[in-house]
């Protein structure tokens, strides 16, 4: 694998003093799409609000381009190169689309030119309100807002929210592409298993805060009974075992 960009060892977080994610590990290299999937409250929106620093873990350490964040807050996390896109997109509606790319934190640059270069549907739309947008233009514009900060490193949770799969089907590839292109590390939460394993270089399964399974997307395009025996709670054959190269 290529330089890795994320690594995440032995994290363990929560809420109210209920662990939510017990001793994962997870690493994100150059380039590189990792998928993590698993069942409503298996701890994957829990795991992402841990690497941007919302959540501060219990237990082990995040680590990006081989420095410990420990002590980063998620503005200097942010500031570092880390680009969150929340579940619900996180745009303001009463704003126009150009308005959102002049706002960012102090000192933040977010370039309207590598937003339209992967959106171009949004550049005719830039005076239009983003209430007004359709639900595929309003998830254009909360990830090309994370493209135009030029990232280091992409964390994604439910692109697919509320849209139809024939959209889905047209915005995970351009993810894959910027990662591809700028050598931006990508950690996706996804719905649409077959759309994101298509995509994804690697793929880890949560199931109630562990990780289950940790195979190449390749594969388990090939066995899709191994991401299936994962979320039943089957033992898949060698799925526990770390890929070579991984670090994992």
């Amino acid at each position: 694998m290529s330089d890795t960009v994320l690594s995440v060892h032995d994290l363990s977080a929560g809420y109210a003093g209920a662990e939510v994610i017990r001793n994962i590990s997870i690493t994100v290299g150059t380039g590189e799409v990792v998928a993590l999937f698993g069942p409503n409250g298996a701890g994957k929106t829990t795991t992402l609000r841990v690497i941007s620093g919302i959540i501060r873990p219990t237990r082990g350490t995040v680590s990006f381009a081989g420095a410990d964040l420990a002590k980063q807050s998620p503005t200097l996390r942010a500031r570092a190169g880390i680009a969150h896109v929340p579940e619900g997109r996180g745009i303001f509606y009463g704003l126009t689309v150009a308005e959102h790319f002049r706002l960012g934190y102090r000192g933040e640059h977010i370039d309207p030119a590598v937003v339209y270069e992967y959106f171009p549907a949004l550049e005719p739309l830039q005076d239009r309100r983003a209430g007004l947008l359709s639900g595929g233009e309003q998830q254009m514009l909360a990830v090309g807002r994370a493209l135009g900060r030029r990232p280091k490193l992409l964390l994604m949770d439910e692109l697919s929210l509320g849209l139809a799969p024939l959209l889905v089907e047209r915005l995970l590839p351009v993810v894959r592409t910027y990662a591809q292109e700028s050598g931006c590390a990508v950690l996706l939460v996804e719905q649409h298993v077959q759309l994101a394993t298509e995509i994804a270089d690697r793929c880890y399964v949560l199931s109630h805060g562990d990780i289950v399974l940790h195979e190449t997307g390749e594969r388990l395009l090939r066995d899709p009974s191994l991401l299936v025996a994962s979320y039943v709670g089957q033992h898949a054959p060698d799925s526990g075992k770390a890929i070579a190269g991984s670090g994992a």
